[in-house]
């Protein structure tokens, strides 16, 4: 059993495009799998189970959460859609959107997950990085984009607005600035 550790989010928008293409240059499925999680928040969990008709001509996902047991509902990011769409064109609708390539008809495993991750990861300079990666970076430029903590939380399905902010690795940063730029 691999042994996973604690993962930031990919802070900086030139290295989730570096590890985005590096892994579509790996498979167009590891390159799915990727950019579902950075535009979505699901956890790999979720991901791994997802079959191509949950995804195939939808707007939105709908799914029960493995970890929490919720139903979700959410909108398919217009970029993932397109990408989808080409993806999906010639699958079976009861596939695996992200198969395995061990037996027949099988989801990847959360190791191998973990696995394409870290390895994309480490060939563009950035070595914590694993599956939850994808759910924080998203949760990371969410908050940057919107600055909207208490959605964010919602989505996240967090108990408090400073658990989100911890989880995504904005705390310290933003402690750090206030600080930085401090004047009496």
């Amino acid at each position: 059993m691999i042994r996973i550790n604690y993962v930031e989010p990919i802070r900086d928008r030139s290295k989730v495009e570096d590890i985005a293409a590096t892994l579509r240059k790996q498979s167009e499925r590891n390159y799915i799998m990727f950019i579902l999680g950075i535009y979505s928040g699901l956890r790999v969990s979720d991901i791994l189970r997802l079959k191509v008709k949950d995804v195939k001509n939808r707007d939105y996902i709908n799914i029960r959460e493995k970890k929490t047991r919720k139903q979700r509902v959410f909108p398919i990011n217009n970029l993932v859609k397109r990408e989808l769409k080409k993806y999906c064109e010639d699958m079976d609708l009861n596939s695996y959107l992200i198969k395995s390539r061990q037996g027949c008809n099988k989801p990847l495993s959360r190791e191998t997950a973990y696995l394409i991750i870290r390895r994309a990861g480490e060939e563009n300079g950035i070595v914590n990085l694993g599956t939850h990666s994808m759910r924080k970076t998203f949760g990371y430029h969410f908050y940057m984009q919107y600055k909207d903590i208490v959605t964010l939380q919602k989505i996240f399905n967090h108990s408090d607005p400073s658990v989100t902010l911890h989880y995504i690795g904005v705390e310290q940063g933003y402690i750090n600035s206030k600080i930085k730029n401090f004047k009496i």
